[in-house]
């Protein structure tokens, strides 16, 4: 494997990794938090300045219904990221601390509730490159593209991660995170640590897993709209 593939996926997964650690605040606690979060928007910018061509191109070409939708999707994670940017800095008790910018307890909520569609939003970026990345992996690794019982195996993976991405979804109250519900029930870290981030994890994947099915049954579909507009 070389060295431009494994920038091309090993920028990405650590990016996964700070988000899934940034999330683990009640454990980590404030000044770790802090650290994985100043980490992952350097990765973040990294990412975009490797991928800055995609802007370029926004303008050109015609759009179909597939391509507007993931075009919007890209924005979306885009506006949600520069919120939670904005929002770490202003309520920053460590990396930015010394900044003469008063703290707000409006936005501290806004930046939980802004982290948890983050989970969301880039479980869609991932599904939405998935057939990329998994090509990237099999050339990484010499596979073959066409093996016995290959697309099988795949299907029973992603029927297994989508089921367990719902069982995490209910486990880790999702549903209430992302609409601004507020509850008094929390992980128990002292009791266990790593079925939280596999948790995550899953619900990471369970918008990556219906994005692409779903991308590729758009693409696939006789009444997908050639034309655009």
């Amino acid at each position: 494997m070389n060295s431009h593939r494994i920038l091309r996926l090993g920028l990405p997964g650590l990016m996964a990794i700070a988000i899934l650690l940034s999330l683990a605040y009640w454990w980590l606690e404030n000044v770790a938090h802090e650290i994985f979060g100043f980490v992952l928007f350097i990765l973040l910018t990294w990412h975009i300045i490797r991928n800055r061509s995609w802007f370029s191109k926004l303008l050109r070409g015609r759009y179909d219904l597939v391509r507007g939708a993931v075009v919007g999707l890209h924005l979306l994670l885009i506006v949600n990221m520069a919120v939670l940017l904005v929002t770490s800095v202003v309520i920053s008790k460590t990396v930015f601390a010394g900044l003469p910018i008063p703290d707000s307890v409006s936005l501290r909520d806004v930046h939980w509730f802004g982290a948890y569609w983050v989970i969301i939003v880039v479980g869609i970026h991932l599904g939405v490159h998935w057939t990329r990345v998994m090509a990237m992996v099999r050339t990484s690794l010499a596979l073959k593209s066409e093996q016995a019982n290959r697309a099988w195996i795949l299907r029973f993976l992603s029927i297994a991660g989508f089921i367990f991405g719902l069982w995490s979804w209910v486990a880790l109250g999702v549903g209430a995170k992302l609409t601004f519900t507020y509850s008094l029930d929390f992980w128990d870290f002292t009791a266990s640590v790593a079925p939280f981030f596999g948790h995550w994890a899953g619900v990471l994947a369970l918008p990556a897993i219906v994005t692409h099915y779903a991308l590729l049954a758009a693409r696939r579909s006789p009444l997908k709209a050639r034309k655009g507009g």
